[in-house]
């Protein structure tokens, strides 16, 4: 299990009810062991701005929303990342 999760990137979401916000993001996840891998995420923020973990799990709402944050962190730059060819990179 990672001990920390660095965000790199984050395109979010925002909505009216409840007022949470939905965010995508590229990571970083650094392990005890000195370990290290990247990689993407969905992830609920709550109105104070703290992060909603659920054991990796995070609702989402419709396919239309997930692609809308990925097409955004693709405009954006960063949503085509692969993390096995960033990890490789890293390992060498």
């Amino acid at each position: 299990m990672a001990t920390r999760v660095q965000v790199i990137n984050e395109t979010v979401r925002g909505f009216e009810e409840g007022g949470y916000t939905l965010c995508f993001q590229w990571c970083r996840y650094l392990y005890d062991n000195g370990g290290l891998e990247h990689g993407y995420r969905f992830i609920w923020r709550r109105e104070d701005g703290s992060l909603q973990p659920a054991r990796g799990q995070a609702r989402i709402p419709s396919i239309e929303i997930l692609e809308e944050l990925v097409k955004t962190a693709k405009n954006e730059g960063w949503g085509d990342y692969d993390a096995g060819d960033i990890d490789k990179k890293f390992a060498g």
